[in-house]
C-alpha cells in the first residue's frame, strides 16, 4: 500500500544514507560567505563570524557555507544559506552576476591541501558579502560575532577557525583591502 506525502520542497537534497555515499566518491560543490559590514565608502569594518559546536561538541567559528543544489543557481545557493545562517533580515547585497574571490579546495585528509573536512572532498566558491540588515543566527549557529578586519585576522580568532578557515579570512580581509 502506498501513500501519497508531501513533495520535498528541496528536491534536490540527498538523503543521509546517499549524501554519504557520494562524499565518499565525488567532491561537492559549496558555496561559502564572509559576511562583512561596510561604512559609507564601501570599506570594511567588521566581519561576521558563526560559532557553532562540532560534533564532539568543541566549539569553533566559522563562516557562512552549504552545499550547491542540483539545478540551483550559485546566487541562490548563496542567498538560501546567508538566510539560513544569518536570518531573513541580514539584507545581503549580492552584486547582479556573483563572483567568487577564490575557490577552496577542502580535503577529507588533512595535510593534502590547505583546508580540510573530515567529511568530505569538496570545492567552495567564496565570496565576501556585505549584509546591511540585522543578523540573527539561526539553524546550528549559536552566535554571529563582528570583528575588526585586524581582530578577524589575528591569531587568536583564526586558530578557533575550523577546516583552515583563518588562511581564508586573511585571503578575504587582504581581497577587499582591509589589511592597510
Amino acid at each position: 500500500m502506498s501513500s501519497l506525502g508531501t513533495p520535498d520542497p528541496h528536491p534536490g537534497w540527498l538523503s543521509e544514507e546517499d549524501l554519504a555515499h557520494v562524499r565518499h566518491r565525488l567532491p561537492l560543490l559549496y558555496v561559502e560567505a564572509i559576511p562583512v559590514r561596510q561604512d559609507e565608502d564601501g570599506s570594511v569594518t567588521e566581519v561576521g563570524l558563526l560559532l557553532r559546536a562540532d560534533a564532539g561538541g568543541a566549539f569553533k567559528r566559522t563562516v557562512v557555507s552549504g552545499r550547491v543544489l542540483y539545478a540551483e543557481t550559485v546566487r541562490s545557493a548563496l542567498l538560501r544559506h546567508l538566510e539560513k545562517d544569518l536570518g531573513p533580515m541580514a539584507l545581503p547585497r549580492l552584486p547582479a552576476s556573483p563572483t567568487p574571490f577564490t575557490v577552496a579546495e577542502y580535503f577529507p585528509l588533512p595535510g593534502l591541501g590547505r583546508f580540510s573536512d573530515e567529511r568530505q572532498h569538496a570545492v567552495s566558491l567564496v565570496f565576501v558579502v556585505p549584509v546591511t540588515g540585522h543578523c540573527e543566527p539561526r539553524q546550528d549557529a549559536l552566535e554571529l560575532t563582528w570583528f575588526s578586519p585586524r581582530e578577524a585576522v589575528a591569531d587568536g580568532v583564526t586558530q578557533e577557525l575550523e577546516g583552515g578557515r583563518g588562511a581564508l579570512i586573511r585571503a578575504a580581509m587582504a581581497h577587499v583591502g582591509a589589511l592597510d
